[in-house]
């Protein structure tokens, strides 16, 4: 019989983020697994949103804001984390979605 994989926490994820990117002005992670429950994916790991704004995603592409966030979960992103969503902004990204469409 093979030993449960260990799902991480929000607060171990926020926490794991937090210490990546410590210069976030914003950093929020939701565990959203409770909207997963029955799909195939629940059992194999945990559901997760997370917003960080931080100037270390100045001039980077998405893929590549996303890749440091993945790179920071570190062994989570291939056991324990199934789906992880992301909002990835610099602060004046951040102010220009908080003050909408002009």
């Amino acid at each position: 019989m093979s030993a449960q994989p260990a799902f991480p926490s929000a607060a171990e994820v926020e926490a794991a983020l937090r210490s990546a990117f410590p210069d976030a002005i914003e950093l929020v992670v939701r565990d959203d697994s409770h909207q997963h429950a029955g799909h195939a994916g629940a059992a194999s790991g945990r559901h997760f949103f997370a917003q960080i704004v931080s100037e270390r995603f100045s001039a980077s592409p998405r893929v590549a804001r996303h890749r440091l966030v993945y790179d920071a979960l570190g062994p989570w992103m291939h056991r324990g984390i199934h789906a992880l969503a992301l909002q990835t902004l610099t602060p004046a990204e951040a102010a220009a979605a908080a003050n909408g469409p002009r």
